[in-house]
Parts: C-alpha cells; structure tokens; sequence
C-alpha cells in the first residue's frame, strides 16, 4: 500500500490523512472511550490529530490532551482557532488556553462573514508573530 504523504515547510513528510476529532468531547460519559479510541489509533500508526477549539467548545482539545499524554512525541497535532480569534491578542489567548499540548499546525478558520470587523492582515501578522516567537507551531495556509 502506497502512503501518501505532505510537507509542511522544513518539518518531515507526515500521512495526508489523519484522525478528525469534530464530534469528540462532547459527551462526558464517552469520554473514556474517545480517549481509547485515540490511543488505539495511535498504537495502530495513527500520527496525525486534528482538533479545534471549536470542536465541542473545546472539549475535543481535552480529549485529545489526555489521549496523547506520555505520546505527544509520536503524533503531530493540527489545531484551529475560532474565526472571532482572529486577531493580535484573541489568537494569543487562544492558544495559550489549549488544554491539548501545542499543535503542530495551527489553522484560522476565517470567515469573512465571521470576522469581518477583523482584517485578514491582522491574522496573518497575529499567526506570523506566533511562529516567530519560537513556542507555536507553523502555520496551516489560509
């Protein structure tokens, strides 16, 4: 079987498909067995996570923190922020607030109908400042 594979600038070639973790965190009595499905994926090979803040109002970020726990080394973590996060301070909330160790990837969902008080270069300059600060992850392309 063929693997396909991307590339995120300099980082190494990770599998073009990963695990979603949308519908995850919702309920708190399938959080057990959301965490033990992500770590089964995990032991099966599974490396890419993606999560979002939005996802469950941030319960899939729990689930998915408390997956990888004693495994962040083996996975790479694609994370979102809300479109109204958009902006300079807001993103740097944001992500500190992550309860899932730092992503790999972090992505803005910016919609126009969303964040239209917040202008596209302000995002980008907010997720440009996150990188060149060494702590936060590159960024996906919008």
């Amino acid at each position: 079987m063929v693997k396909k594979t991307v590339r995120f600038g300099e980082q190494a070639a990770v599998p073009a498909i990963g695990l979603g973790t949308w519908y995850m965190g919702e309920h708190a009595a399938q959080r057990q067995q959301e965490v033990a499905a992500l770590r089964a994926g995990i032991d099966h090979g599974l490396t890419v996570i993606d999560t979002a803040e939005m996802y469950a109002d941030g319960g899939a970020e729990e689930v998915v923190g408390q997956a990888i726990r004693g495994l962040r080394d083996r996975v790479v973590l694609v994370s979102k922020v809300y479109p109204w996060h958009a902006g300079k301070a807001a993103m740097h909330r944001a992500c500190e607030k992550q309860p899932a160790p730092a992503a790999d990837r972090l992505s803005g969902h910016v919609s126009p109908a969303l964040a239209r008080d917040i202008p596209l270069q302000e995002t980008v300059e907010a997720m440009e400042k996150l990188v060149a600060g060494g702590q936060d992850p590159p960024l996906g392309r919008l």
